[in-house]
Parts: C-alpha cells; structure tokens; sequence
C-alpha cells in the first residue's frame, strides 16, 4: 500500500541546509501496521508530512497503491489520512464536533451527513449527542478520539498516525491505542504510524524502521523487537533506554 524509495527532505533553516530525511526506503503491506522509531530530530515525523505533501522532497519516491502520491487532492484524502499528535491543537477550538466532522463530507460533496458523523462517533466510543458539544467541553482523550473519526469520514485505507497518545495520560494511551486496534481490524485499514515509545509500537505494529539522524538504521519484526534481537549497537541502545524509562 505504502512503497517509499530512497526519499530525502531537505530544509533551508537559518542559512544552513538540513537534512531531515536521507535516502530512506520502506514498504508497508496492505492492512499492517508499520511503526518509526528513532529519538527527536530523527525524521520520523518528517516523512509523514513528505507523504502528505508537507515537507519538500528532494529527492526519491513516493507510491501509494502503486501510483505516484498526489497529495492534498480530494482523491488523496480519500485513501489517506492523518491523525495528529495533539489533541488540543487538531481541533478548531470554536467549531462543534458537529462541525468538525461534517466539513470533510461537505468538501467532497457527500450526502447523508447525519447518519455518517453519528456512525463515526459511535465507531470511536463516543454518544452522538456528543456532535453538538464543543472541543474545550471534551477530556484530551475524548478529543483524540474525535480527531480519529473525522480522519475516519471519508472512509480510508490508510491512517498516517503522528504520535496519537504522546499527549494523553497513561490509562487513555491505552484506551487509544485498543481502538486503533479494533478500528485497523474491523475496517481493513493499513497504518503507518510514529512513536518514540517502543513499548507503543510493540504493541501496535508488525514491524518497525529504526531511525538516526534522518537515515534508516534497522528494520524489525515485531517477534525480534519483543525478543530484543537487535542488529545494530544505536536499536539495542533505544530499546534498553526505552525499557529503563518502562522501570523507572
């Protein structure tokens, strides 16, 4: 579903060039889970936004289903979406949910809005009399779970995931993460999804890209992440700082 070959993201910051993304290669499969794992600054975040048509690319290429991205088109939005890191920033703070999810539908020309917000906050675990309350009137993970169903609206096959608990408190990380699950499995969706936290990705993804510094360090299965089968000294250092901070 996701091919990406040898794609770089350069910048021009502060009279420097920086080089965010170097030659990093990757395939996701229809229906897996795909997990980027690296410290900040490492260019897992900056690849989501490459596909999305938010950071330049500068080089290699882009495939989604076997043809060239076109991102931010109306037929881009239909088989990908994307669910941001933070709640609280995602949603428009004077714009009910009603609203909120309606806008996608009314973009593309899709009737039967009633029916498919109500669907969609049903989907996620919220009541329907939820369309009508407005963001500051939601819980942070109550808020994500509105930014799930409108990427949800117009009915994907891919979900770009940018950190989607990193915001949330621990038990509602789980919560999250359970319905991400449950929602890849009833509607056969593909993820591609980025995280610090290896524990997350563990429990998420079929296989992982260890990144460093904008460049692919290691790809893992998630059997060899589980039985700490690392091939490089920088995976088995993240995943023994991850497990420290686990203990901690």
């Amino acid at each position: 579903m996701i091919e990406i070959d040898n794609l770089s993201v350069t910048f021009q910051a502060s009279g420097r060039v920086v080089r965010a993304v170097e030659n990093v290669s990757l395939s996701v499969a229809e229906q897996e889970s795909f997990g980027l794992v690296g410290e900040s600054g490492s260019g897992k975040s900056t690849i989501l936004r490459a596909i999305c048509g938010l950071a330049p690319i500068s080089g290699g290429s882009i495939k989604i289903d076997g043809k060239p991205v076109t991102p931010q088109t109306k037929a881009f939005a239909r088989q990908v979406q994307m669910v941001f890191q933070d709640p609280y920033a995602s949603l428009h703070p004077r714009h009910t949910i009603d609203s909120v999810l309606s806008e996608p539908l009314a973009i593309h020309g899709i009737k039967n809005t009633d029916t498919r917000i109500e669907q969609a906050l049903t989907d996620v675990g919220l009541p329907p009399a939820f369309r009508f309350r407005f963001p500051h009137q939601l819980s942070g993970g109550q808020r994500q779970r509105v930014a799930i169903a409108r990427a949800l609206m117009l009915e994907p096959r891919i979900l770009l995931l940018d950190e989607p608990t990193s915001a949330l408190d621990a038990s509602v990380q789980a919560e999250t993460l359970n319905l991400l699950t449950r929602l890849r499995e009833t509607r056969g969706l593909t993820f591609l999804m980025v995280s610090h936290d290896l524990a997350v990705i563990d429990h998420m993804c079929d296989r992982i890209l260890v990144m460093q510094h904008g460049k692919a360090v290691e790809t893992l299965t998630r059997e060899a992440l589980a039985a700490a089968e690392m091939t490089t000294d920088y995976a088995r250092a993240l995943f023994t700082a991850s497990a420290d901070r686990m203990l901690a």
